[in-house]
């Protein structure tokens, strides 16, 4: 399941059909098809390739690899989480500032797919502890954070969140996990 933490942030951030498709199969589905694991793996290295030779030194688009990243890596630091649980963490984060902050309306669906795979998308934590790490992310330009957000499905986008406000919305969003739960 933790690979698929990465197929799912490729199909979140580039690829709407790859999205829906994955909606439409399931883990125990793609272990037992070795043609469609391997076309979907295909299809995966296809979309992080592309992204890399467009963008060789992450001065654009190569950012929006780090989709669900920037929480997940501070909480792989501080937990013992696998990098595939961390990331999914980070899109459950993620794709709930995709709602606050843009509108998106299908976090639902982004939380519901992780979860179809057996991949966490919420979990208690300390969050001073855990900010104190998120804030030195290499995403980080002086006072603002580059935060990779989804304006839809199968459309990562960049977007400025100044420090500040990152710290409030992640607190927000640990009180709306802990009402949700």
């Amino acid at each position: 399941s933790n690979g698929f933490a990465e197929i799912i942030k490729h199909a979140c951030i580039r690829d709407a059909a790859l999205f829906s498709k994955l909606e439409k199969s399931s883990l125990s589905r793609f272990k037992k098809n070795k043609k469609e694991i391997a076309e979907i793996v295909h299809r995966n290295v296809h979309i992080k390739s592309k992204i890399v030779q467009q963008d060789e030194f992450e001065q654009g688009d190569r950012k929006l690899l780090n989709f669900g990243h920037t929480l997940g890596h501070a909480l792989e630091t501080q937990y013992e989480l696998t990098h595939g649980q961390a990331i999914s963490l980070g899109m459950g984060f993620a794709s709930w500032l995709s709602f606050t902050m843009l509108g998106f309306t299908h976090a639902q669906k982004v939380a519901g797919l992780l979860q179809q795979y057996n991949l966490p998308v919420s979990s208690a934590f300390d969050v001073k502890r855990v900010f104190q790490i998120l804030k030195m992310d290499k995403k980080r330009i002086k006072e603002t954070m580059h935060f990779i957000l989804l304006k839809k499905l199968g459309k990562g986008v960049i977007r400025e969140i100044e420090i500040n406000r990152l710290n409030l919305l992640l607190n927000e969003y640990v009180e709306y996990v802990k009402s949700s739960a």
